[in-house]
């Protein structure tokens, strides 16, 4: 007795041929589905491969620029940018050379010196000294010595005239002037040796 035959897809295994892949006059290769070459895959992306090869001015990946593109740390310049010790001018602190910052010292310091010494009276000696001796050579060292001389001029006078006054007072008032002589000579050459002027206080323009 023979079988009935079955409909087509029915789980019939029989052989069929097989189906043509293109209706062209040449087949393809490529099954019905798959995409063209070059077309974009699954999703809108393009297949593996067919993205363009970065450019020199795009960061790599991660959105960062490349090695070597952030300045130092710290924001310093590279090293070689500052210039050498012979960029610089003379004797830094306002001075043209040593010898201007030296007879500023002696005028500050030697009036506070003499001061001590003489007791009061004699406090303007050395800054007359180096106003005399390099004032006219210098408008940095006569600015010092017109400083100290008219600072030192005053209380010389004050301390002269106090000398004799102060048998009867056990020399107090004389001990207040020579310890103002000397703080603000003390003072005043400090500044001179970092290169600033200083006003004296309590002082007055004698010489001008």
């Amino acid at each position: 007795m023979t079988e009935p035959p079955r409909p087509p897809g029915s789980g019939d295994t029989g052989n069929y041929p097989p189906e043509p892949t293109s209706p062209g006059p040449f087949p393809s290769a490529e099954p019905p589905t798959a995409p063209l070459s070059g077309a974009p895959g699954p999703g809108g992306y393009p297949p593996p491969g067919g993205y363009p090869p970065p450019t020199g001015d795009q960061p790599p990946s991660g959105g960062y620029p490349p090695a070597g593109g952030y300045p130092p740390p710290g924001g310093y310049p590279p090293a070689g940018g500052y210039p050498t010790g012979g960029a610089y001018g003379g004797p830094g602190g306002g001075y043209a050379n040593n010898e201007d910052k030296t007879w500023a010292l002696v005028a500050h310091f030697g009036g506070a010196l003499g001061a001590l010494i003489s007791f009061g009276p004699l406090g303007f000696v050395a800054p007359l000294i180096a106003y005399l001796a390099r004032g006219q050579q210098s408008p940095t060292v006569r600015a010092h010595a017109l400083a100290a001389l008219n600072f030192q001029i005053l209380w010389s006078v004050i301390a002269f005239v106090l000398l004799f006054v102060s048998w009867c007072l056990l020399f107090l008032p004389s001990i207040a002037v020579v310890v103002i002589q000397i703080l603000f000579g003390i003072i005043a050459g400090v500044k001179a040796n970092e290169g600033n002027p200083y006003r004296y206080p309590m002082s007055a323009n004698f010489i001008k």
